[in-house]
């Protein structure tokens, strides 16, 4: 029964969206453009890696801030919980730069040695901008370089799964902002040591106030559009869409950075437990979830995510990107799940050219490996057979 009911609620998701088309319209009476999408393959033979992973949110904002403790300066970039990407570049310019300004920095210079707590996308992007800063001692020291969340991540340019109090909210809205002017480049050529890992797509939402991009748009960004989309299967979808929307290839510009860094900056393997094992007087703590420990923040919490990687699928159908949210529900172990579908045309590293594609998702707060939640992964596949319309006629 409990399963039933469960697929029973899928079948309704989708739905119970309301209606803003005319029940037996044909497209061409529809007052917005129709935008034809293939849909992907979702048979077993196509779906490939299930990936469980935890972004790392703070309560209350991300830690973006400047202190000393004992006789070490502190600069903290962490806690960004689904956002990391969007907000990563950004994020680092503007800790970094706090850093300069700090009055705990007066002896702060060019070859002055800096550690970098964490290898994830904050602590990749914090070093790379002190390097562009022009600082020529630093080192990167976290217990593992490959397979983090980062990795994993799925790579839309937009704020998600955050919790912000408002003061912070103008702030974020500035990082963001800049770290789009920044993947913007990389897609235009514009950064030739990024070769691929960033694309101008069309990004789908329901809504422009569920997209978080509003306030990117008239300065990075262009007004969205509305439009429907029709799978050619007899389902249409009338939704919202971003066409400049950013794209990151997240697995590949990781290891993009990496090998840029690698160049001029040294990496060791290693858990830090305390800031004292340090041995330089200037850290950039990107340590994220382990800056519970690290740090003692009791505001640090896992935000636990399920995705799949899409196999032998054709790319060229698979350049946009969508995200709806679905609202909330509970998992089998008793968790609260927010759960939304999502599909961008990533890649693993290494993977073959016609595995592309991921699509997701959830967001489960306090979630460990303790609790995998791993019927998500059968729930996110009717989730997306569902938003197609696979097997039957919807428009909403």
């Amino acid at each position: 029964m409990q399963h039933f009911l469960r697929r029973l609620g899928l079948a309704l998701l989708f739905t119970l969206i309301p209606i803003s088309l005319w029940a037996g319209d044909s497209l061409s009476q529809y007052p917005v453009e129709i935008r034809k999408i293939i849909p992907p393959s979702l048979d077993a033979a196509h779906l490939g890696e299930e990936i469980i992973c935890y972004r790392p949110m703070r309560r209350g904002a991300p830690n973006m801030s400047i202190e000393k403790v004992d006789d070490k300066i502190i600069a903290n970039n962490y806690g960004h919980g689904g956002s990391g990407w969007t907000l990563g570049p950004g994020s680092a310019k503007y800790v970094n730069h706090l850093l300069e300004k700090s009055k705990y920095a007066s002896d702060l210079k060019k070859d002055t040695p800096i550690t970098v707590i964490g290898a994830g996308i904050l602590g990749l992007f914090s070093a790379y901008d002190l390097m562009q800063r022009g600082y020529s001692n630093i080192t990167i020291v976290a217990e593992k370089f490959d397979n983090l969340t980062s990795h994993n991540a799925g790579g839309l340019l937009a704020p998600v799964s955050m919790d912000n109090a408002p003061e912070m909210q103008d702030v974020i809205n500035d990082i963001g902002i800049e770290a789009y002017k920044f993947y913007a480049d990389i897609a235009k050529g514009k950064i030739p040591v990024f070769s691929k890992s960033a694309l101008i797509v069309p990004s789908y939402f329901e809504t422009r106030e569920e997209s978080g991009l509003e306030p990117y748009v008239g300065k990075v960004m262009k007004p969205a559009k509305d439009v429907v989309l029709d799978f050619g299967n007899g389902t249409t979808r009338k939704m919202v869409v971003y066409d400049d929307g950013i794209f990151m290839d997240t697995a590949v510009m990781m290891d993009e950075l990496t090998q840029i860094l690698k160049k001029k900056v040294k990496f060791v393997q290693k858990r830090v437990n305390n800031f004292s094992e340090i041995t330089t007087r200037y850290i950039i703590n990107c340590a994220g979830l382990g800056a519970s420990a690290l740090s003692g923040d009791n505001k640090m919490v896992s935000v636990q995510g399920h995705l799949i990687m899409l196999k032998d699928q054709i790319p060229k159908d698979l350049q946009y990107m969508i995200l709806v949210y679905l609202g909330e529900g509970e998992t089998e172990s008793g968790q609260k799940v927010k759960r939304a579908f999502y599909i961008f045309p990533k890649q693993l590293n290494h993977a073959a050219p016609n595995d592309v594609g991921v699509i997701g998702g959830t967001f489960i707060e306090g979630a460990t490996p303790a609790t995998p939640n791993k019927e998500e992964f059968e729930l996110l596949v009717e989730r997306a057979k569902a938003f197609y319309g696979m097997g039957e006629k919807t428009s909403s």
